[in-house]
C-alpha cells in the first residue's frame, strides 16, 4: 500500500525516550500506509541503537542519522525531504508531546483543503515555572511583531501538507515560525489544544536565555521576510 502519512521525529540524545515514543506512535497512527521517520541529529548516546532494535517490531520504521549536529529545523527538513507521504506529522523526540493527539490533528488537516497546517497548543504544560515564563514572554513579543496568531510557537506536534512545507524558505530555527511562513505562502493555519507530558529521561537541549537571544534575531529576520513578499498570485494552469 502506498505511504500516505509520514511521522517525522527529530531526536538528539534521547536514549530512554525514543524507543517508547516509537511504540506509542505506532499504536496511535501506525498502519500499512504510514511510515515513522526518526532523524537522529548526531546523538552521542544510544538513541540510534535503541531505535534500530525496533526495526523488526515496527513496520515502516526508518532511522536517518546526521553526520554532525545540525539542529532541530534541519532534522525536521531532512525527515520531510525523505518522507513519502503527502501528509506529514511531527512531534518532539523527548516524549512530552502525546502521540494520542496525532489522529485529531491529522483529521482536522484533512477536513479542509485550504488548510496547510494544524498546530498543537499545549495545555497544562509540564515545564518549570521559569521556562513557562520565558515562553509567555517570547510569544507575546512574537505576536506583537509578526501578528500570526500563534499562541504556542514552541509546540512541536503539528500536521501539515508536504507540498506546503516545501514551499517555505528554509533557515535555522525555521520550525518555530512555520505558522508565519505558512500564512505568508497563502495557506490557512488552524490550532488544536493538545496534551503535554513531563520529560522522563534526559534534559532539554535549550536554555531560556539562549532561546530568547536567538529568538529576537529570528523574529526580526522573519519580519523582514513578511515585508518582502507580495500578494499570493494564485496561479492557475489554463
Amino acid at each position: 500500500m502506498p505511504i500516505a502519512l509520514s511521522i517525522v521525529v527529530p531526536v538528539k540524545d534521547e536514549a530512554g525516550n525514543a524507543g517508547p515514543l516509537a511504540r506509542e506512535i505506532m499504536a496511535a497512527v501506525g498502519g500499512d500506509n504510514t511510515e515513522i521517520i526518526f532523524v537522529d541529529d548526531a546523538s552521542t548516546d544510544r538513541t540510534a541503537e535503541d531505535l534500530l532494535a525496533l526495526k523488526g517490531e515496527i513496520a515502516h520504521l526508518r532511522i536517518i542519522r546526521h553526520g554532525r549536529n545540525a539542529g532541530q529545523s534541519r532534522a525536521i527538513r531532512t525527515g520531510v525531504m525523505a518522507a513519502q507521504g503527502a501528509i506529514i506529522a511531527t512531534l518532539d523526540g523527548d516524549g512530552q508531546n502525546d502521540p494520542a493527539d496525532l489522529p485529531r490533528l491529522i483529521a482536522m488537516l484533512e477536513s479542509d483543503g485550504a488548510t496547510g497546517m494544524v498546530s498543537g497548543v499545549r495545555v497544562k504544560r509540564q515545564d518549570s515555572a521559569a521556562r513557562k515564563w520565558a515562553s509567555r514572554l517570547a510569544n507575546a513579543y512574537r505576536q506583537r511583531m509578526l501578528k500570526d496568531t500563534a499562541a504556542d510557537s514552541g509546540c512541536g506536534i503539528k500536521a501539515f501538507r508536504r507540498e506546503a512545507f516545501l514551499a517555505l524558505p528554509y533557515f535555522d530555527h525555521q520550525h518555530r515560525f512555520m505558522t508565519t511562513l505558512m500564512l505568508r505562502e497563502g495557506y490557512a493555519v488552524r490550532f488544536l489544544p493538545v496534551n503535554h507530558r513531563p520529560r522522563l529521561h534526559g534534559q532539554s537541549k535549550y536554555g531560556n536565555l539562549q532561546r530568547m537571544l536567538v529568538g529576537v534575531a529570528d523574529i526580526r529576520g522573519v519580519r523582514w521576510l513578511q515585508r518582502r513578499y507580495g500578494a499570493d498570485p494564485r496561479p492557475k494552469e489554463l
